[in-house]
């Protein structure tokens, strides 16, 4: 029995879960033979998923460095991922070492590896929590005694709110988190889409390969929402989007060669950081 409060059984090997087959995407070895075969299957309909999780995880990097330098010291991380270094207190921690995070996700193996890999070091904490559930998350001894609700808070969901449906109210989730967080919080999110690259003259959504990619996750512990610009924007609700907004996520403040618009428009994330005032 781990830590965590359930056994090495608990953990489903029989369905492909979001997490296990996006460390697959980058390259990990965290995962299982249904994984890698669902994620797989992705990859032969959308080759460029590889891409996508890469650009991903920098801009990841990038707001996490930029809230830092911010002045932010505690940030809650929920649905976190297999550990893939450099994680998020690691980036952190390059700017200012005495950042606390409170990393969360709903998938058992990820809690294996957080005392190595995400907790070791002190002053970070794991704890098991579905996004879809705010309050209990807020709740746990486990973030409340690592993070100052009375300071600024950066909370992170980084592509995390495509796996929950229109059904289960994604803004009203950022919403809840929102209410907790005080003034000078920010709020670094990113989320999948199938809409176009605005700036591409050839852009076009492969319908055919966009229906086996949702398919597949259809498949898994959790569904595929993919949302276009208009859709994912008003998700910031209290926080007030920073420049350059809603974008690609190679473009939000890079820090090296800007792709051009064939590559953004393979690279199926937006991204973008807001600032409650």
């Amino acid at each position: 029995m781990s830590q965590q409060g359930f056994a090495a059984e608990d953990i489903d090997t029989s369905r492909p879960h979001p997490a296990r087959m996006y460390d697959y995407y980058l390259g990990g070895w965290d995962n299982y033979e249904v994984d890698r075969q669902a994620a797989e299957h992705v990859i032969q309909a959308h080759p460029q998923v590889r891409l996508s999780a890469r650009a991903n995880r920098a801009f990841l990097q990038r707001a996490v460095r930029e809230v830092v330098r911010g002045g932010v010291r505690q940030i809650i991380d929920v649905g976190t991922g297999i550990p893939t270094s450099p994680n998020t207190h690691e980036v952190a921690r390059e700017v200012a070492p005495d950042v606390r995070v409170a990393y969360v996700d709903n998938d058992p193996i990820v809690a294996t590896h957080a005392g190595a890999k995400l907790t070791g070091t002190g002053q970070a904490g794991f704890v098991l929590g579905d996004v879809r559930d705010p309050e209990a998350i807020l709740a746990r001894p486990e973030v409340r005694e690592l993070i100052d609700f009375g300071e600024p808070v950066a909370l992170l969901l980084v592509a995390v709110l495509h796996f929950v449906t229109d059904e289960e109210a994604p803004a009203g989730i950022v919403a809840a988190f929102a209410d907790a967080l005080p003034a000078g919080s920010h709020l670094v999110l990113s989320h999948a889409t199938a809409e176009p690259y605005e700036g591409y003259a050839d852009g076009y959504t492969d319908v055919k390969a966009r229906d086996r990619v949702v398919g597949t996750y259809k498949n898994a512990t959790a569904g595929l929402n993919l949302r276009d610009r208009a859709a994912v924007e008003p998700l910031f609700g209290d926080f007030e989007l920073l420049d350059p907004g809603l974008v690609r996520v190679p473009l939000w403040r890079p820090d090296g060669p800007v792709p051009g618009p064939a590559e953004l428009n393979d690279t199926i994330f937006y991204g973008g950081v807001g600032r409650k005032g």
